[in-house]
């Protein structure tokens, strides 16, 4: 086995390998976190979680993402999500906190985790909060981006994309020179089908049916802060720093 471990880091670039013993070295003196983000579409969980991910030396588990990769790989519980998927039945709760229970063995999740996305409801709050007992761990924070649902809908039907390069732009915040044109190629921006008022609407019906009841039960805990997530991403940014040096 050793020899194998060898033969795969002969063919690892010097720079990688030293890129990541840094890393290693900084992430040592890190204190372990188990941080859970919870927010409505287009609160900023995507612009902080990269940030924490590195300033903490987190693994980042996006739960969609991770049923879909141990369906790929046919893990024995991707098999089983697959036969549920494949009926057009929801993935259990049990399966999703399996395949998040078998992430945690990875060494990127050694001090800890973001879990975005997951728990949407009290009972897979539950579930996980049995699964990480059994590990002698709990959820350290939850940070909970308020936003009001106005500011939102701002915010995401604003939003125009070029579709070939990516480039965004916001009719207020980020506007292109000319109204609906590419300032690059002069081509036109299209609206992401997500981005309407009606499909945020639903969304964020849904959004507040289902997951405030999750932040009333982690606040019994006493793990909730709550973020102003209607600020500028820096100013959040600063405040999460807050929270989690506290």
């Amino acid at each position: 086995m050793a020899s194998s471990s060898a033969a795969i880091l002969e063919d690892i670039a010097s720079v990688d390998l030293m890129t990541e013993l840094l890393r290693r070295m900084k992430c040592s003196t890190k204190p372990d976190k188990r941080l859970i983000l919870v927010g409505p579409p287009g609160s900023g969980k995507g612009t902080q979680s990269p940030i924490i991910k590195d300033e903490y030396c987190l693994c980042h588990l996006a739960t969609g993402d991770m049923l879909r990769a141990a369906v790929a790989a046919r893990t024995p519980l991707g098999v089983k999500a697959k036969e549920a998927m494949d009926k057009g039945e929801l993935v259990s709760d049990d399966l999703v906190v399996g395949i998040i229970d078998e992430a945690l063995k990875k060494p990127s999740c050694q001090k800890g985790f973001i879990l975005d996305g997951f728990p949407r409801t009290v009972v897979q709050a539950e579930k996980l909060d049995e699964m990480l007992e059994k590990r002698g761990v709990k959820v350290d924070k939850v940070l909970n981006f308020a936003i009001d649902d106005a500011i939102l809908e701002e915010r995401i039907t604003g939003r125009w994309i070029h579709p070939s390069s990516g480039r965004t732009y916001h009719t207020k915040f980020a506007p292109p020179k000319v109204p609906g044109i590419d300032d690059v190629t002069g081509e036109p921006l299209i609206q992401r089908k997500d981005d309407t008022a009606a499909v945020l609407k639903s969304r964020l019906e849904a959004f507040h049916r289902q997951t405030e009841p999750v932040i009333d039960y982690y606040s019994k805990k006493s793990i909730v802060a709550n973020l102003h997530a209607e600020k500028p991403p820096t100013d959040v940014t600063a405040e999460v720093q807050k929270v989690l040096s506290s």
